[in-house]
């Protein structure tokens, strides 16, 4: 790994080779990045009137709410790798696994965190930001901050390694072949208990630190939360009545759907599961999954609160997303790890002081948010690298459009989604091994593969068109 002082002396070369104005001419705006992980777009803003995210809804309310955002690979560490350096997954050799490292993959990118440390921001990371926490560390003002030693990472926590659990009666059971806890936990503590909201008290701290500083910031805080084991406090579990809870009413698998489609194991690694066709287990789980929901949207509040009280919120931008999306008993899912709609479409809201607020249907997707930072804080993009569009013009009028179509791959899968269609192929050799189109007009809960259908052939044919020239322009 670079040192810090490796890192920027790099990035100033890049600087004087392109010759940029001073940053003391104007008055710069700061960054508030939050990330959410595994959180789909399931908020009462997003029309979901069962849940409870009075936060989250206020924050849509004084900004722009995405409704067709998505992430270009469902996995934590590839997500996370591709929107922080502006770059497309790449099958198999970048950003394509579910631990991929920046820094690893394609060590010559210059993560967003470096590029706006190298031009003058003071940069924090807090929580989950890249998946592990050594990668690009070096890009920011200060150590990557995690509660945890190793960075406390949920994927490879043994009970109770990590105290994940606080309540007693979690000890007794545990999955013997991970030695995890159980899926999920409701505990009577306060919510500082647990990693999410000692994260809201840390980041509230830092942001009163970065308002002495006199220089502009980028704050990424990564929540933890809905991400399994479902673990809040007991008065989030409380805010709902589990019988109230409406279920997904197509828990059975896809007409038509290819064997390339499955279900994530992920769940399965913790105690206490059952199956999918288990409907007490699936109505523990999305119990388990909202109460983490208001859990992680008190504790964004609380962030937002402060921001307002530090007199900072009219100078700051705020971008809130969740990673990529999840199963919630849909087709018989739980989890992500797939090319469905519930896997790949997120949250994303942003707030720019004096810009649009409101709703919009255009098409986003993670490697377009470097660029849009870029723009919005007026400082250049990097050359040859970054393989987003800024979406400005969208936060200046939200019938703007960018782009007509999203891109994304899993495991060889390449897909392409617009406002009506989600369309993925798998290719090997150039051979078209299986496909699937859903049209999300007559059918946006996914219950049919209708690419064998001839009326959508035309359709499939531009589709498939726009897959092949993705797929070109990243070799």
């Amino acid at each position: 790994m670079k040192s810090r002082n490796t890192f920027l002396l790099t990035s100033a070369s890049l600087l004087s080779m392109l010759a940029l104005p001073s940053m003391a001419k104007t008055e710069k705006m700061n960054v508030l990045f939050i990330m959410a992980d595994d959180m789909r777009p399931e908020l009462g803003c997003y029309g979901v009137e069962a849940v409870k995210t009075p936060n989250l809804d206020r924050l849509a309310a004084s900004g722009v709410l995405f409704q067709n955002a998505y992430c270009n690979i469902p996995v934590s560490g590839a997500s996370r790798a591709s929107m922080l350096t502006g770059m497309y997954p790449k099958y198999p050799k970048r950003f394509t696994n579910y631990s991929a490292r920046a820094s690893k993959d394609c060590p010559e990118a210059i993560p967003l965190s470096g590029w706006f440390t190298s031009h003058g921001y003071y940069t924090l990371s807090n929580g989950k930001i890249f998946h592990h926490i050594e990668d690009h560390a070096d890009s920011w003002s200060e150590p990557p901050f995690r509660f945890h030693p190793h960075g406390y990472d949920v994927y490879w926590a043994e009970y109770n390694r990590w105290e994940l659990w606080m309540n007693d009666a979690s000890a007794k059971t545990i999955n013997p072949k991970t030695n995890r806890g159980p899926f999920c936990e409701w505990a009577e503590v306060p919510d500082t208990a647990y990693a999410d909201g000692k994260l809201a008290k840390k980041t509230i701290g830092d942001l009163k630190r970065l308002k002495e500083k006199g220089k502009p910031f980028f704050m990424a805080c990564g929540f933890w939360k809905p991400h399994l084991p479902f673990n809040a406090p007991k008065k989030y579990w409380d805010l709902y009545d589990r019988e109230k809870i409406p279920m997904a009413d197509n828990r059975y698998r896809s007409e038509g759907l290819p064997e390339q489609v499955r279900n994530s194991g992920e769940i399965y690694s913790y105690a206490k599961t059952t199956t999918p066709d288990d409907i007490y287990f699936l109505k523990e789980a999305k119990h388990g999954y909202y109460a983490c929901l208001s859990y992680v949207d008190a504790q964004i509040g609380k962030v937002l609160d402060a921001l307002e009280e530090l007199g900072l919120a009219d100078n700051t931008i705020v971008v809130f997303l969740g990673d990529h999306g999840w199963h919630l008993g849909e087709h018989g899912f739980l989890g992500k790890h797939n090319l469905m709609d519930h896997a790949t479409h997120v949250p994303l809201i942003v707030r720019v002081p004096g810009m649009q607020k409101g709703k919009t249907k255009s098409m986003v997707e993670f490697v377009d948010l470097y660029p849009t930072l870029c723009e919005l804080c007026d400082i250049p993009m990097p050359k040859n690298q970054l393989d987003g569009t800024s979406f400005v013009p969208i936060l200046k009028n939200t019938h703007a459009k960018t782009k007509d179509h999203v891109y994304i791959q899993w495991e060889g899968g390449r897909n392409a989604v617009n406002e009506r269609y989600n369309y993925v192929e798998w290719r090997k050799e150039g051979v078209l091994n299986a496909s699937m189109l859903f049209d999300h007009d007559i059918d946006p809960k996914e219950n049919k593969n209708r690419v064998t259908q001839k009326e959508y052939q035309g359709e499939i044919e531009k589709l498939s068109n726009q897959l092949r020239i993705k797929k070109e322009a990243a070799e």
